[in-house]
């Protein structure tokens, strides 16, 4: 697959006219939906233009902190320590990051079957990573979580400055999070986090790439992608549990470079409305942006 480049030189940059407008526009549909909470974090790569909606708040991470594990895992890969070929013993026994007791990742909890279907054989690296960022598996993630260490997730955030990202325990460490050991997120650290890998200022180009292709290929596209036009692409990697759902990614529109934006949100666990709010939030922000209307994929 062929990533577009994240910028276009020969066009001269236009700064969206109005982004108040488009900040009240957010806040009425926050109002409107019934959530506890909103936040949206907005960069415009071709204007630089920015956007913050209560974009510090912190946030439970849900599936959106496996972006901060795929960008620690192709550190190992550029320091030369894994590869992405490298393959990887599938097992289903992880250590509580709170008492080190071990627990499990219980498989109709788990949105993907084909790594539990590889218990007790072996995947690659690259595979692991897609499966984490694609279909949001679980136990992929504590698998390389594992490998790679908490520590080493954390050298990466403190790499490069980054800040509003918590990773603190594996996916599923029930033990842990009673005891108030929780991932977290903020809008504001997750736009930081995909800027790093859209703008390629990570490791080199190629591992640039690889990470935008996996994002790409995500399967879950109710919240962001959902009311842009068809020909828009985008990388990010949803976030839904019971009381909060989030989407986060670098959109591509045709003759533009990419914006990056993350929009989270909270609700009571009997809510409904989840994902199309991310999604009406998502077309104003390309409405403003492209300063004309669109036409949405469900027309």
């Amino acid at each position: 697959m062929t990533i577009p480049s994240a910028l276009n030189r020969d066009r001269a940059p236009s700064v969206p006219s109005d982004l108040d407008a488009l900040r009240q526009r957010i806040e009425v549909t926050a109002r409107k939906s019934g959530a506890r909470a909103v936040a949206v974090a907005l960069h415009d790569i071709e204007s630089g233009a920015e956007l913050q909606y209560d974009a510090d708040r912190w946030f439970h991470g849900a599936s959106t902190i496996k972006v901060a594990i795929l960008l620690a895992v192709y550190g190992e890969i550029d320091r030369g320590r894994l590869a992405p070929q490298s393959r990887l013993h599938v097992r289903n026994r992880f250590l509580s990051a709170y008492d080190g007791s071990p627990f499990r990742v219980l498989a109709d909890r788990d949105a993907d079957s084909e790594v539990h279907a590889a218990i007790g054989k072996t995947m690659r690296i690259s595979e692991l990573a897609l499966h984490m960022i694609a279909t949001s598996s679980n136990l992929a993630t504590n698998l390389l979580l594992d490998l790679i260490g908490l520590e080493s997730v954390q050298r990466t955030i403190d790499q490069f400055g980054l800040t509003g990202i918590d990773v603190r325990r594996g996916v599923e460490d029930e033990k842990a999070y009673e005891h108030g050991i929780v991932n977290r997120v903020t809008a504001n650290g997750l736009v930081a986090l995909l800027r790093l890998i859209a703008e390629e200022r990570a490791y080199s180009p190629e591992l640039s790439r690889e990470m935008l292709d996996i994002l790409h290929q995500q399967e879950f596209k109710k919240g962001i992608p959902a009311r842009l036009p068809r020909e828009v692409r985008v990388a990010h990697k949803t976030g839904d549990i019971s009381t909060v759902a989030h989407d986060a990614g670098v959109v591509y529109a045709p003759v533009r470079p990419p914006y990056v934006i993350a929009i989270l949100t909270e609700w009571a666990a009997d809510a409904g409305s989840r994902s199309p709010t991310i999604a009406a939030i998502s077309h104003s922000v390309y409405d403003a942006l492209r300063g004309a209307p669109s036409v949405p994929n469900d027309a």
